[in-house]
């Protein structure tokens, strides 16, 4: 997606600040909620106005949207959590219906929001599961539930964190929505079993 223009500039002076701030902490799934809310609260890119903590809404037109969420549940089917102090997982989302959505556009606001650092991570990372397959494709059709057909994704295990990415094309075949998340590894075989029976 193309990033709203009120924060574009703070896009294109992100990757200096990492090189002039190193020691920057970057806020990440296993972190406290203090730790990640104060990163949130001080993200060049970012930037919550003062009612959003861990969930941001940025949007330029109708047509453009993006969120980040930080939160203390595993991704995919809700359930119950005793450790509420720590963050599992963090996800951005996009919606762009004039430039369209891809896995590259995902990966480079994965290293805008991250730094070099995760984006490197995942670059690295093992592919762990790839959807849909044919047969799936297929078996969508034959059900007539377009939405399963029509969702592409990714999930990958680096060394530090896990990865879950996805995007739902339309019927003329251009996606407009896709969403990055980055998770603990401890979570990934619940989202993957999930992901396989959805």
């Amino acid at each position: 997606m193309k990033i709203p223009k009120k924060f574009l500039l703070h896009l294109f002076l992100l990757p200096v600040a990492f090189l002039l701030f190193p020691s920057q902490v970057e806020a990440l799934p296993g972190q406290s909620t203090e730790e990640v809310g104060s990163w949130i609260k001080n993200h060049p890119t970012l930037k919550p106005n003062s009612r959003e903590r861990f969930y941001i809404q940025k949007s330029d037109t109708a047509a453009q949207r993006f969120t980040f969420q930080a939160s203390v549940l595993p991704p995919g089917a809700v359930g119950f959590t005793k450790d509420r102090s720590n963050i599992r997982t963090e996800r951005l989302a996009m919606y762009d219906a004039i430039n369209g959505m891809s896995f590259e556009r995902l990966q480079e606001s994965l290293r805008i929001i991250y730094g070099l650092d995760v984006y490197q991570d995942f670059a690295n990372a093992q592919l762990i599961y790839d959807y849909p397959n044919q047969s799936a494709i297929n078996s969508a059709r034959l059900a007539r539930t377009p939405i399963r057909e029509a969702l592409r994704g990714q999930l990958r295990v680096g060394d530090r964190y896990a990865y879950w990415m996805e995007i739902a094309k339309g019927k003329n075949g251009k996606a407009y929505t896709g969403q990055m998340t980055v998770l603990l590894k401890s979570d990934l075989n619940k989202l993957e079993a999930e992901l396989r029976n959805r």
